[in-house]
């Protein structure tokens, strides 16, 4: 078993609006394909918040343009970039399609620094994440702590807060549950058949086991960059469906170049700003057991999959709507209110 090391990533939390799936879960999808390694995710992280910096207008009273939705935000790949791109997408494709199941612990370090002094937690978070092949899946924090101050020495302190229960999510194959644990409510969504099973990558789990390259490439602008450290590959997927680009502005993984396994995730926002938004969220995760759990598959599904609101939740169901979905009901109330305006 293999060891992730404490990963840096900026990843931003998305913005204060209400979404078919929370943002964490993009992060699960990407933490459950892999197998922790050792070092260099702290260079990834360093190198990821550099190339954010760059991203700014070359001057400070130059409005930034709007960027065109339907074409990719970066130069267009050559033929041996696009031949070295779809070598790398494939090797990871075979990867993640061959895990059935997996498990692990994960410590989460939020930070905002309007919350928090720079480089210190605002929040501090530990969990557990389970998979099972094709659909199944939880993600739970389960312990949660937010910054109190300094103390004499210097040193941040934490406590937890009443009413500040962490996420929990669970994915039984044919329903979406969200466990609200401060309002005693949970929501459910009912994925249609088509979304079951293979067709997860369709679901609110970008990145996700099963992941497919064409899927991938069908979804989002993708390019491989230069990586900060020898022994790591460099993703960068950009959304190109509304739904997504609500969610996060660019995912970038960082991926061992012999194993294919990603080392590192990191996700920005569509507000993200070095200066005025300096949030993200780091990821660590321990205790990493992948396909092993051999004939007892149905045993450890059902010790999550099964997890159902206690009698006096409310409980509120709908029909799980895609990113394709909401993308077109967001398209006809623009055209409405540009058919008011007029």
């Amino acid at each position: 078993m293999m060891r992730r090391n404490r990963t840096e990533r900026i990843t931003l939390s998305s913005r204060p609006k209400k979404s078919a799936f929370p943002l964490w879960c993009a992060s699960l999808a990407a933490i459950a394909v892999c197998v922790p390694s050792e070092a260099t995710a702290q260079q990834a992280a360093s190198a990821a918040q550099a190339q954010v910096a760059r991203q700014k207008p070359a001057a400070a009273n130059q409005q930034q343009a709007k960027p065109d939705p339907n074409q990719p935000p970066f130069a267009a790949l050559t033929p041996e970039q696009q031949r070295e791109l779809h070598g790398v997408l494939m090797a990871w494709e075979t990867v993640s399609q061959g895990t059935k199941t997996l498990t692990c612990e994960f410590k989460r370090w939020h930070y905002n620094m309007f919350a928090a002094p720079a480089r210190t937690p605002a929040t501090i978070a530990k969990g557990s994440v389970k998979y099972a092949n094709p659909d199944k899946g939880m993600f739970r924090v389960e312990t949660l702590v937010s910054f109190d101050g300094m103390d004499e020495a210097g040193k941040p302190t934490y406590s937890e807060k009443p009413n500040q229960p962490g996420e929990h999510w669970v994915c039984n194959g044919s329903e979406l549950l969200e466990f609200d644990h401060a309002a005693l409510e949970c929501k459910i969504q009912v994925l249609p058949p088509h979304m079951q099973g293979q067709r997860i990558i369709e679901s609110p789990l970008p990145f996700v086991f099963n992941l497919r390259a064409a899927d991938v490439m069908q979804r989002y602008w993708v390019r491989q960059v230069a990586p900060p450290a020898d022994g790591m590959i460099l993703i960068e997927a950009y959304p190109k469906r509304q739904a997504d680009r609500a969610q996060y502005r660019l995912v970038q993984i960082a991926l061992d170049s012999t194993t294919y396994l990603p080392k590192a995730l990191l996700m920005y926002a569509p507000n993200f700003n070095i200066k005025t938004a300096p949030k993200w969220d780091h990821y660590e995760f321990t205790e990493m057991k992948r396909n092993g759990i051999g004939q007892q598959v149905q045993q450890f599904t059902r010790s999550f999959i099964n997890q159902r609101p206690p009698a006096n939740w409310k409980v509120f169901r709908d029909a799980y709507r895609s990113p394709d979905q909401l993308e077109a009901m967001a398209k006809q109330i623009e055209n409405a209110e540009n058919a008011i305006q007029r």
